[in-house]
This record gives structure tokens, C-alpha cells and sequence, in this order.
């Protein structure tokens, strides 16, 4: 235990900690992704998708109960991964209390590395929000419980909703690049050998999950999801 507490206050298990968090998000991201896909099906295959999912785990868990434990297990994660993140910048300024000149950055960092912090922001706002949108219909005038498919069409026929949904994720795919390519090197893959196809993998991870998200507001926008 003492050697795991010891592991996790050097920025080395910090970093670790970071991308194995990462990849349950990684994980979680594309099973999303392709779960909103569906509505490219139509109405009754999306809300199939949508009931299986608040009745997986019956009978040994109740309607919906299993998704909400899995809900709360990803905020544990998202705690943590937050927490690591900015323990990790806390102990980079204590290192290095006087900031970098312009154009002075270290050699690999990159754009999407420097605005982490502030996507990492942005996204914590989209998930709250994102969840009072379709999960609780706080934030949905014309919510209506059970109906998964109609919440959708109906939520993105706001024109602010949709353009606020592009933004969250051209953030959460600059951090998706960011964290892949990093992430990556942390756990392991760190050789010459296949260090040039890391920042190749991250661009095609974040581009395909960005492809896919935003396909159903703009479909659903442009009237070819109705």
C-alpha cells in the first residue's frame, strides 16, 4: 500500500493513473458514439438501444440502476482524472515558477496539450449540461420520459444547442488527441520504432469520434434525421 501511495504522488503515477482513466474514457467515448449512430436507423431501432440500456443487468438490477451505477463509476474516474490533472500542473509550476517565453514551449508541445486545462473545463460543463439535456430533461423544455428518440430530433432543432455541441467536441478531441498520443508514451508505447505512428493514431481517433458525434446534431439540423 505504502508503495502504491508512494507510485501515486510522483507526477510518473500521476501520469499513469491519467491515461488508464483515459482509457475507460476512450472506451466509454466510441460505445456512445456508436449508441447515437442508431438514430441514423430510425425511432424504433434508437429506442430499443435506448430501453436496453435502462434494462441491462435485470433482474439483478432494477430498471435503469446498473446505467446509473455505471454513471456514477465514470464520474469516480472523471474525478480522479481532473484531480491527477491538476495536481500534475501544480507541481509543473512549482517547478517551473517562471513561465515560458513566446515561442519558447517545449519541443512537443502542441496546441491541444496547452488548452487541456481549459478543455478539460469545457467539458466538465458539457457533461452537466449534456446530462440535463437528455438524461433528466431538466434542460429540455419538451423532455418527454421513455421517449429517446423524439428528445434527440426535438433537442437539436436548436440551432445554439447544436453550435454549442460542435464546440464541446472540438474540445473533447483536441483532448482526445492530446491524451491518446500522450497517453500512449505513458503506458509503454514509447520506442522509435512505433513512436512515429502514435500521433497518426491520435489524429484518427479523435477525427472518427468527432465524425461521428457530430453527424447526428448536423443530420438531425439539416433535416435528414426527422
Amino acid at each position: 500500500m505504502r508503495r502504491v501511495l508512494s507510485l501515486y504522488r510522483s507526477s510518473v503515477g500521476k501520469k499513469i493513473l491519467m491515461a488508464v482513466t483515459g482509457v475507460v474514457f476512450v472506451l466509454f467515448v466510441f460505445a456512445h458514439m456508436f449508441g447515437n449512430l442508431k438514430a441514423f436507423y430510425g425511432p424504433e431501432k434508437f429506442n430499443h438501444y435506448a430501453e436496453f440500456l435502462r434494462d441491462v443487468g435485470a433482474p439483478a438490477f432494477g430498471h435503469g440502476q446498473l446505467l446509473w451505477l455505471f454513471r456514477v463509476v465514470l464520474l469516480f474516474a472523471v474525478v480522479i482524472h481532473a484531480l491527477a490533472a491538476f495536481q500534475l500542473w501544480r507541481m509543473s509550476a512549482v517547478a517551473r515558477p517562471v513561465p515560458y517565453a513566446r515561442g519558447l514551449q517545449p519541443e512537443e508541445s502542441t496546441y491541444a496539450s496547452r488548452t487541456m486545462r481549459w478543455g478539460g473545463v469545457i467539458l466538465l460543463a458539457f457533461v452537466v449540461y449534456h446530462l440535463l439535456h437528455f438524461t433528466t430533461g431538466t434542460a429540455h423544455p419538451d423532455f418527454v420520459p421513455g421517449a429517446a428518440y423524439e428528445n434527440l430530433v426535438i433537442g437539436f432543432q436548436s440551432i445554439p444547442v447544436v453550435i454549442a455541441y460542435l464546440v464541446a467536441m472540438g474540445a473533447l478531441c483536441l483532448h482526445l488527441y492530446h491524451g491518446v498520443w500522450s497517453g500512449l508514451q505513458t503506458l509503454g508505447v514509447n520506442h522509435q520504432r512505433y513512436n512515429r505512428y502514435r500521433r497518426p493514431l491520435a489524429v484518427l481517433v479523435a477525427g472518427i469520434v468527432f465524425i461521428g458525434f457530430v453527424s447526428v446534431p448536423v443530420a438531425i439540423a439539416a433535416g435528414i434525421i426527422v
